[in-house]
């Protein structure tokens, strides 16, 4: 299982124009997360112009989908958005846990 997180831009306007859409866009997120797809998700802070979204799958389709039926990205509230593979080597659930050698390299 591989890790990849969605990266939302926002419409400048995005806090005024998510309520409209908020309710679905959340129910999609939970659902997601009731399948084992979405492992975390949230706006980014200070200043609030975008979204992370850490998805787990054997590739970057479940993230894409996701994207692809937000109510945010199909009502422009989000402007873009990209897939990116995230090697995580460390932390409960890593893909691929890295620890260090008994020589203390």
């Amino acid at each position: 299982m591989k890790h990849y997180l969605l990266f939302y831009d926002v419409a400048d306007d995005y806090m005024e124009r998510r309520a409209a859409f908020r309710r679905a866009h959340l129910a999609a997120a939970w659902a997601a997360t009731e399948r084992g797809e979405l492992v975390l998700a949230g706006a980014l802070a200070d200043p609030a112009d975008g979204a992370v979204l850490l998805f787990q799958g054997d590739s970057p389709e479940v993230a894409e989908k996701f994207a692809q039926a937000d109510p945010y990205v199909l009502n422009g509230v989000v402007k873009s958005w990209r897939v990116r593979e995230w090697t995580t080597v460390v932390g409960e659930g890593c893909a691929m846990p890295v620890r260090p050698d008994a020589s203390g390299d």
